[in-house]
């Protein structure tokens, strides 16, 4: 059953990595041998603070938020991630420290998941790979920047709208906000 899980998730996976860089049929085997398939049910926790991040993860179907919890209980979401989309506390995960933020799905989701050792090895054995997560977590970086301006420059309707364009990838209608 694991391998008909993993066979029917894996190709959006290949489909992300042959759209950086045409990955060929070793590196293919490799992603497939490297990478877990794991279902997880909505509001169940894929990271939580105190635990230590142990697996890089792509979402094939679903969606991903992280998120702090601060003394007061107040939730302050760092980052949504939905289908063909990756997400981990890269400072955890690259660190071997514990986590001060927490991973859930606010849906039932279905992830791709690499552990640290695992992704070292798939670097080592096809350094195209290294390249691709390089540019990605750049990539990632340049978004934070971007979302980092948003929240101290725009109104919470613009923030709002950002949102469900870049989320929901439908259009939002502005006259909903008009009074």
């Amino acid at each position: 059953m694991k391998e008909d899980l993993l066979e029917a998730s894996i190709e959006p996976l290949l489909e992300y990595f042959n759209g950086c860089i045409p990955v060929n049929k070793e590196e293919k085997q490799l992603v497939t041998e490297y990478f877990q398939p794991r279902l997880y049910r909505r509001r169940q926790y894929v990271l939580q603070e105190g635990d230590i991040c142990t697996k890089f993860n792509f979402v094939v179907r679903g969606c991903l938020r992280m998120y702090k919890i601060d003394d007061k209980g107040n939730r302050y979401i760092l980052q949504f991630t939905a289908e063909n989309g990756w997400l981990t506390d890269l400072g955890s995960f690259y660190g071997k420290k514990v986590s001060k933020l927490n991973v859930d799905a606010i849906e039932d989701s279905m992830i791709l998941q690499i552990s640290y050792d695992n992704l070292i090895a798939l670097y080592k054995q096809a350094p195209k790979f290294d390249r691709i997560f390089r540019v990605m977590i750049e990539n990632s970086f340049i978004a934070l920047q971007e979302r980092l301006l948003q929240n101290i420059s725009s109104t919470a309707e613009e923030r709002y709208l950002s949102f469900m364009q870049i989320y929901c990838k439908q259009s939002v209608n502005p006259v909903l906000f008009s009074r």
